[in-house]
């Protein structure tokens, strides 16, 4: 157990897990992080449990400053990570000592980083879970001054990288067919499949819009359809035309009808594409998705098996000398 003091820290930054699964029929979407991708890697890289909650930052990092040593990852939208100056890779495990100061600089690609801790972040829990979802009034938003709680942490080891999935700029996101589909016809459904769409401004937890040029995407009669159940990844078009892809925090129900759904496994590309970045979709069919599922899933359960160990130049080891090097050897190529 120990805590984490926040000196600096970006707007919007909170406390975020896998969510909160089976409130739908009470009003309250699943919620948890932007990227669950990221949240899986997290764990992978500190061999801990990806129910654990981690710290999801949007746009820019912090400065955080542990009150023990303590086992951090670092992963999703990558950005300049230091400690006391010394820099840290990215996708990676590392042992940050005692109060030096962890240092989180703006995102380089993508929209959401994570800091993960040994042991999770400790929030109390409600509802299920950890995670704070502002449209719910569950948790709030992160400060400077603020300080965490971790929970205990079973295990040890760090130093390790690992190859992460591609998807901090846009690029083609996978989807089936939604409840709506029909309603606009083979040639606009053709249309909405060939076009390139950028990233608006508008784009938070709860949704993400995309623009595109030419006319938009509105079916006649489309305003008229009755609220239903929607859930992360329906893309509904709204009044202007324009598709909204919806995310993790998105409400429960909705009357704007569906030109598709994106495939789980691609919303955190969706969630990771930064402003103004391209965009475009690809039908699959249920088969292939369920298919496409099937195989992430299991891609998930094995990240552990990608880890590598995290080449270190030995100038930057303070304590090279408690390293179990062979006694003897040099490379030849040593400074004199």
């Amino acid at each position: 157990m120990g805590t984490m003091q926040i000196t600096r820290i970006g707007p919007g930054a909170s406390l975020q897990d896998l969510g909160r699964p089976g409130w739908l029929a009470q009003g309250l979407s699943r919620g948890g992080a932007a990227d669950r991708l990221a949240v899986y890697e997290g764990a992978a890289l500190l061999g801990q449990s990806a129910a654990l909650a981690a710290l999801e930052l949007p746009g820019a990092g912090g400065v955080f400053v542990f009150e023990q040593d303590t086992r951090v990852a670092l992963t999703g939208a990558p950005m300049d990570a230091s400690v006391g100056g010394r820099s840290m890779a990215w996708n990676a495990s590392h042992l940050v000592p005692s109060g030096a100061p962890l240092t989180l600089g703006a995102i380089r690609a993508g929209v959401y980083g994570y800091l993960h801790g040994g042991g999770g972040f400790d929030a109390p829990p409600s509802l299920g879970g950890r995670a704070a979802q502002f449209t719910a009034g569950l948790g709030t938003a992160l400060q400077a001054g603020d300080r965490v709680r971790l929970g205990a942490d079973g295990a040890a080891t760090t130093g390790y990288a690992l190859d992460v999935t591609p998807r901090f700029n846009g690029g083609t996101v996978r989807v089936v067919s939604s409840l709506q589909t029909s309603m606009y016809g083979a040639e606009t459904v053709n249309r909405f499949a060939k076009t390139i769409f950028t990233r608006d401004t508008r784009a938070n937890r709860m949704g993400v819009r995309l623009n595109s040029d030419g006319e938009g995407f509105l079916v006649e009669g489309g305003l008229s359809v009755l609220s239903e159940v929607i859930t992360p990844g329906d893309i509904q078009v709204t009044g202007d035309g324009a598709p909204y892809v919806l995310m993790s925090e998105c409400q429960t129900t909705g009357g704007y009808p569906r030109i598709a759904t994106v495939l789980p496994a691609d919303l955190p590309r969706v969630a990771q594409t930064p402003l103004g970045a391209k965009v475009c979709f690809e039908f699959v069919t249920l088969d292939e998705a369920v298919d496409i599922e099937r195989r992430v899933q299991t891609a998930r359960s094995t990240l552990a098996l990608g880890l590598t160990p995290l080449i270190r130049d030995p100038h930057d080891i303070s304590d090279l000398l408690s390293y179990q090097l062979i006694s003897g050897v040099v490379a030849g190529d040593e400074d004199t």
